[in-house]
């Protein structure tokens, strides 16, 4: 098990909407555990995104469900290591529409990959990977402090555009693959393709704030 658990790129506002969304992220969760097991299925179906039932506000509602612990745990530690320097440069408002736009991409990019698919995608990895891809574009200097598990724990670094350009390799292959082996259900690998670019895209088209534009040298 290999996981990034912090970054050398300082912060310097305090990330609330980062701390609000894995907050909400966390309370639906909890909701869900709390369902019997009918009302939970009633729950994944009406707020999931299904491609073949394809519904525009199912984008957003399924960005805030999650299907075990571990899920969960996982998308939102990937959010809190790297979500709060994004935040610092693009301001909360901005950061916010980033954030669910980047979601909305993601999830149009899997429903193309697999329109006819009847299966629920949850799960805020999507929008997570436009944090990620913003993050390679703005702090690519950024050392990422990795956690390996293999009988121990121990800690490593790794270049953020390293750690970043080799995760979206993974994804971009996982697709591929998953399209060739015809699979079904698992891991949104092409969510996670389309929120990684569609950061990219979005961090330049609405830029940094105006007081961070003239500390280039910390993050490009």
């Amino acid at each position: 098990m290999i996981i990034p658990i912090k970054v050398s790129q300082p912060s310097y506002s305090r990330p609330v909407v980062t701390i609000l969304l894995i907050a909400a992220n966390i309370l639906v969760f909890l909701h869900e555990i709390s369902l019997d097991p009918y009302s939970l299925h009633d729950f994944i179906n009406q707020y999931s995104l299904r491609p073949y039932y394809f519904h525009w506000s199912n984008i957003f509602t399924a960005m805030f469900v999650h299907a075990n612990w571990l899920h969960v745990a996982g998308n939102m530690l990937f959010l809190w290591v790297f979500g709060d320097n994004v935040e610092d440069i693009l301001g909360h408002g901005k950061y916010l529409v980033f954030y669910l736009l980047c979601g909305m991409a993601a999830a149009l990019t899997q429903v193309a990959a697999d329109p006819l698919s009847r299966l629920p995608m949850v799960g805020a990895s999507g929008a997570i990977a436009g944090v990620m891809g913003a993050y390679l574009v703005k702090f690519p200097r950024s050392r990422v402090v990795m956690l390996f598990f293999l009988l121990f724990f121990f800690t490593f670094e790794l270049p953020a555009w390293f750690m970043l350009a080799y995760w979206f390799a993974l994804q971009l292959f996982g697709g591929f693959g998953s399209i060739a082996e015809a699979s079904q259900g698992g891991t949104a690998f092409f969510a996670h393709v389309g929120g990684f670019v569609a950061g990219i895209l979005l961090v330049h088209t609405m830029g940094a704030r105006e007081r961070y534009s003239r500390r280039k040298d910390l993050y490009w």
